[in-house]
This record gives C-alpha cells, sequence and structure tokens, in this order.
C-alpha cells in the first residue's frame, strides 16, 4: 500500500492549493465571509455518515482489512450533529425557508454534493475491503486540508462570539488524524498488494481527489455568488 499512499499525499500537496483554501486563507476577508461555503457543502455532510454505516461498513466483517473499515465507520458516522450545531450558531438557519432549503440541496447549484455522494457509493460498492481502506485514506487527507484550513476561522469566530463552534473548531479536528481511525500511515502502508490491486487502488484514488475537486469549487461558487 505504500506506493498508494504516496499518490494520496501527492495529491493531498496539490488538493490544498486549491481555490477554496486560497479563499479560506485570504485575511483581507473577514472569517465570516471565508466560511460562506458552508451551507452549500450540507448535503454530502449529512450523507457521509450513511456512506460509512451502509457502503463502507459490512456486519460480520470477511477479513481483517474490512474490519479496520468496520471500525473506522464507528468513528465517522456520527459528526454530521456537529455540523448542524455550527450550522445554527453560525446564523445560517435564517437564510431560507425549509421549503427552500430542500429545493436548494437538490438544485445544480448543489448537483457536485450529490455526485460526490452517489459516485462515492458507486466506487465503493464495487471496492473490496483493501481497496476501501485506499478510499477511507483519500478521504481522510482531504478532510485533513478542509479542517485544518478551517480551524483558525472557528477559532478566530469562537474568540469572539464567545461560542464553541464544535464540527469547525478543535473538537472536531482533534478526532482527524488523516487516517483510518486504529491504524498508523506505517501499518497501513505495510498492507500486501497484487499489481492489479495496486492499479485498482490508485485508479481510486485519481478519482476520489477528482470529486472533490468538483465539490470544492461548487462550495467556492457559493462562497463567492
Amino acid at each position: 500500500m505504500k506506493r498508494v499512499l504516496n499518490k494520496i499525499l501527492e495529491k493531498k500537496q496539490t488538493y490544498t492549493n486549491l481555490p477554496l483554501f486560497q479563499f479560506m486563507r485570504d485575511s483581507s476577508l473577514t472569517e465570516e465571509e471565508r466560511m460562506a461555503f458552508y451551507p452549500c457543502m450540507a448535503h454530502f455532510i449529512l450523507s457521509f455518515s450513511d456512506i460509512n454505516k451502509y457502503m463502507l461498513r459490512e456486519e460480520p466483517a470477511t477479513d481483517a482489512y474490512q474490519q479496520r473499515v468496520n471500525i473506522h465507520t464507528y468513528e465517522d458516522d456520527h459528526h454530521w450533529p456537529w455540523y448542524l450545531e455550527d450550522f445554527t450558531k453560525l446564523g445560517f438557519d435564517r437564510l431560507c425557508s425549509p421549503t427552500s432549503w430542500m429545493r436548494f440541496l437538490w438544485s445544480d447549484e448543489t448537483r457536485q454534493n450529490r455526485i460526490l455522494t452517489y459516485r462515492l457509493a458507486t466506487l465503493i460498492s464495487n471496492a473490496n475491503a483493501i481497496e476501501r481502506i485506499a478510499v477511507i485514506e483519500a478521504i481522510e487527507e482531504t478532510g485533513n486540508v478542509l479542517f485544518s484550513t478551517m480551524l483558525s476561522l472557528a477559532k478566530a469566530i469562537e474568540a469572539r462570539r464567545g461560542i464553541q463552534l464544535r464540527y469547525c473548531g478543535e473538537f472536531h479536528f482533534s478526532l482527524e488524524s488523516g487516517h483510518s481511525v486504529g491504524s498508523d500511515r506505517d501499518e497501513i502502508a505495510e498492507i500486501p498488494m497484487d499489481e492489479s490491486n495496486q492499479v485498482r487502488c490508485l485508479a481510486i484514488v485519481d478519482e476520489v481527489f477528482a470529486l472533490f475537486e468538483a465539490w470544492t469549487n461548487e462550495l467556492l461558487h457559493y462562497a463567492k455568488h
């Protein structure tokens, strides 16, 4: 798996400099302006729980690798209430009516959120346990970029408003290791792979990062417009 992890780190270096993250680092804007994308990602963030529960997880596990996947899903499947908690604290409940909100979540304006969910589900459904670990590792690194960039914004807002942002801030970030829960990078790197499995995992990594790049572009467009 070492080659696959190296590919993920290469993709992460490019990912961290995407326009959304440059926008989030723009100190000429207020922290709230740099967080304006937050409502746009609701569909994917809430769907991510189901991806963990019903796509990545298989009970009982068929092998030790699937068991690793399962352990990870039990950590990652319950973060969405924190997203909603911060949604309210950041004032986004005042944006529109529930009907307008649902229309927005299933509009063309947020199609990349839905595409990300559905294509990840397709990737996972066709993947063996080792390939699912590759999916998790790629997702975790994209999350690490987002949450590490968001952390300083959250801290500034918390200090100014006297609130705690559990999803955007330190509480959530401390749980995001950048790797599948219960494993470190050295352990994952030692997972043996045959050539066909390696080729498949490398292709999966490319697709996961491409999907998330399109997602970030949609978030940025929303934040600006």
